[in-house]
């Protein structure tokens, strides 16, 4: 009996002796053979016969939205990538290392998959995670954070209303089907819905979704290629704001113009500062939009549609102040030569009906009447007669009977000049630039309207 115990005694301390020796990972690395200096691991794919490809399980998820660049059609995520192969040289019993189950290693020690992104443009900015992680049964796992700068074909036509969709596709760079087959661990409701609980920061967009596809080789020589379609959509409060809304107030401010008197000067300058800064703000999306995009963005058509409708608009000011300053040039034209004409009636008649006998014009009877001083002949009569009051008496008689004669005169230019007021008509111009304003004024708001509802339908569509 003493013997049983001594023995179990004995039995039991060599078993802890033998567990507290094999309670390290050292102890399970030297077990695996396992060293920077046996590059066996590191070089060769980890299968025992090479028929046989290796399974690569690839989880990604999207950390944080950096930027989308669309002048160089670049998207810049932040994401995180997890890839799982087996190694068929690992494995161990965790009971023979105090449960040990699993070890992390330097990523230089083991084979990994050689996966690259076709999207890629530009070297990894996030360092590399240095471990890698293996459990008891040969199960491997490197997970790393990544910063991509890739590239994104970018699609603004209904920019800045516009939905993008940005892909990553991972494949091998070198090994076939034959040698590495790949296989996405999640599919897209759960890479979406992990995305979003992960999610920190995502620019001037809003994540939408993340769609999983794996494209399968049809034969050994081809390669697996699994790809992630991140889909976003662009906050656009922003551009209302700061782009979109102060074009419109220029061409409401266009529109308030027509009520400006053409008159003067001041509705011409007015109307080209304000198709001045519409080009400005022409200039400032030239810097923002792409210029190789195979569609006209809905936002140029935006811009130069308004340009054009503001330009047709100082055309018709310019046309317009040209009639009325036509109208007034000629107004001013007439009151000249009427001016004229009268002085040379009344000179024609004065000469007929006051020449005397021995052929000499008095002077008291030269018509010096002038429309503009609206001095009649009989008034010029009176003064006539003030000033010969010390002329012989004789005279006198004369001047009594050609009195007569000056007041039908009066009464026969009186009426020509009725006629000739009745037959003019100095407004005239004037009256066809009211009609073209109120005609293209009417055409102008329709088409504007019109324009508006057009482009607002086509970015909601």
């Amino acid at each position: 009996m003493m013997l049983y115990i001594g023995f179990l005694s004995l039995l039991f301390l060599t078993d802890g002796v033998y567990t507290e020796k094999n309670c390290s990972y050292h102890d399970v690395l030297n077990h695996l053979k396992l060293s920077r200096d046996n590059e066996l691991f590191s070089m060769t794919r980890p299968v025992k016969n090479y028929k046989r490809p290796t399974q690569v399980s690839l989880e990604v998820l999207l950390y944080a939205i950096l930027d989308v660049v669309e002048k160089d059609q670049k998207f810049i995520p932040y994401v995180w990538t997890v890839m799982r192969w087996h190694n068929e040289y690992i494995s161990w019993d965790p009971n023979q290392f105090c449960g040990i189950d699993n070890v992390s290693l330097p990523t230089e020690v083991l084979w990994k998959p050689d996966l690259t992104i076709e999207e890629m443009t530009e070297k990894d900015k996030a360092p590399p995670s240095p471990y890698l992680t293996i459990n008891d049964k040969g199960d491997v796992e490197v997970q790393n954070d990544q910063v991509l700068v890739s590239t994104c074909r970018m699609h603004i036509y209904k920019f800045p209303f516009d939905i993008q969709s940005c892909n990553l596709s991972f494949k091998s760079v070198i090994h076939t089907a034959r040698d590495i087959r790949l296989q996405a661990s999640d599919n897209s409701s759960e890479a979406t819905e992990w995305s979003r609980e992960v999610m920190r920061t995502q620019y001037e967009w809003l994540f939408i979704n993340m769609t999983v596809t794996t494209n399968n080789a049809s034969d050994l020589f081809g390669q697996d290629i699994i790809i992630y379609t991140i889909t976003m959509r662009r906050r656009s409060l922003l551009y209302i704001v700061n782009f979109l809304l102060p074009v419109l107030f220029f061409l409401c401010l266009d529109l308030a113009s027509f009520l400006i008197s053409d008159s003067g000067g001041e509705k011409l300058s007015f109307k080209v500062t304000v198709l001045l800064a519409v080009t400005v703000l022409q200039l400032i999306l030239n810097e923002i939009l792409p210029s190789s995009s195979n569609r006209i963005p809905l936002i140029a058509v935006y811009c130069i549609g308004i340009f054009a409708l503001m330009m047709l608009s100082l055309l018709e000011t310019i046309l317009v102040m040209h009639l009325i300053e036509k109208d007034s040039t000629a107004s001013q034209n007439n009151v000249a030569n009427r001016n004229q004409s009268w002085r040379d009636d009344c000179d024609k008649q004065g000469k007929a009906n006051f020449h005397n006998s021995h052929g000499e014009v008095p002077k008291l009877t030269q018509c010096i009447y002038d429309v503009s001083t609206g001095e009649t002949p009989s008034e010029l009569l009176l003064v006539a007669k003030e000033d010969d009051s010390s002329k012989p008496m004789e005279e006198c008689h004369a001047l009594e009977k050609i009195s007569g004669e000056l007041r039908e005169i009066e009464k026969t230019l009186s009426l020509l000049l009725l006629r000739r007021r009745e037959e003019e008509s100095p407004d005239y111009w004037t009256g066809v630039a009211k009609r073209v304003h109120k005609c293209f004024f009417i055409s102008y708001v329709t088409v504007v309207t019109l324009f508006l509802v057009i482009i607002f339908l086509k970015w909601n569509a």
